[in-house]
């Protein structure tokens, strides 16, 4: 969720955005107000904000010159002017300077709420890129740390100690890693050769083939020690990896 700050030195245009637009649709659970760029800024150092709606034509501090302070010390805010055709040269220069974009009086309720929800999709895009970065940073890292264990060697140490968990998933994997789904899938096929379901399924077996081996624990007890719900689906996994019945390896024929 965002917060919004909305500048501008008319209070009914401040409680009439705040009342009259659907924020909670957008992705906005908390707003603020301030009549000018003064109040605003300090607003600002107090509480973080992630979009600004600013009158450009306010007292002690327009919305140009705070705009100017606003994306040189917060950059990753979004800001939208508001302002009237007599300030429409203003508004375009600020967009040249940084500003996201703005919006011509008399608008409409349906024109700031699209206005609003378009600045929040590309603050969510820019969330995604950022995590993707992260992802990048952290993988180049594990690479070039000496000494440390290999990416391939952590994973195989959180599914070693997650086999007997039934409802271990890629998903799980990927948070217990700090890694993003859908990247870590990728390099799973790059370093195990198969996907992590496959790779998982073969860990489970051999786990199993290993119990069978040395203990006389029964065949629904080996599926549970090795995160397998249906003893049926294990002997047919089995079977299938290892060619011979469970049965049939209980009984000495060892593959």
């Amino acid at each position: 969720m965002y917060t919004l700050l909305v500048v501008d030195d008319e209070k009914i245009i401040r409680q009439g955005i705040a009342r009259l637009i659907n924020l909670r649709q957008i992705g906005i659970d908390t707003i603020y107000e301030a009549d000018n760029g003064k109040m605003a800024l300090a607003l600002m150092a107090k509480h973080p904000i992630d979009i600004i709606l600013a009158d450009i034509n306010m007292p002690i501090m327009n919305g140009l010159e705070f705009s100017k302070i606003v994306k040189q010390n917060y950059p990753a805010c979004r800001i939208a002017l508001i302002t009237g055709y007599d300030y429409l040269d203003y508004a375009i220069q600020a967009v040249k300077i940084g500003v996201d974009d703005y919006i011509l009086k008399p608008a409409s309720k349906d024109d700031i709420q699209a206005l609003l929800m378009h600045m929040a999709e590309n603050l969510q895009k820019n969330k995604k890129a950022h995590e993707l970065e992260r992802t990048v940073e952290k993988l180049q890292g594990a690479f070039s740390h000496q000494g440390s264990k290999s990416i391939k060697d952590q994973l195989m140490d959180v599914i070693r100690e997650n086999l007997e968990n039934q409802d271990f998933s890629l998903q799980q994997l990927a948070f217990d890693m700090g890694y993003n789904i859908s990247y870590l899938s990728s390099i799973f096929k790059q370093y195990f050769g198969m996907s992590f379901r496959d790779y998982l399924l073969e860990q489970r077996l051999e786990k199993a083939r290993l119990l069978m081996l040395t203990t006389q624990m029964k065949n629904y007890e080996v599926a549970e020690a090795v995160g397998i719900k249906d003893a049926n689906y294990f002997s047919t996994c089995f079977k299938r990896k290892y060619h011979v019945t469970v049965t049939e390896f209980r009984n000495g024929r060892l593959l």
